[in-house]
């Protein structure tokens, strides 16, 4: 890396409020009649963008080389499909015992 980069408080406390603003809309989500898939396909996008913010400015990865950010962006998928992995495991199994 070639330099640190330092935030000013001001902009820590800008990210800090976008944060917390984009919280009580994940909450508003859950009072908002939605219908039933969408609720959740919204609170997870919301959930995508504050997690994108975090790792962006609080992680540095904003500033930092893009190195990092593809490890990042690797890591992400590689959990993907570990989680895919298992759900086609889980979904297509057959039951030991029947049900009755």
């Amino acid at each position: 890396m070639s330099g640190h980069h330092i935030s000013s408080a001001k902009f820590l406390w800008g990210v800090g409020i976008a944060l917390l603003i984009l919280t009580f809309l994940t909450v508003a989500v859950t009072w908002i009649n939605i219908p039933e898939p969408w609720n959740v396909v919204v609170a997870v996008a919301i959930a995508v963008v504050k997690s994108t913010i975090v790792a962006a400015f609080f992680m540095h990865l904003w500033w930092d080389t893009k190195f990092n950010v593809l490890l990042l962006f690797m890591s992400i998928i590689f959990f993907m499909i570990l989680v895919g992995l298992t759900l086609l495991d889980a979904l297509y199994r057959t039951d030991p015992i029947p049900s009755f």
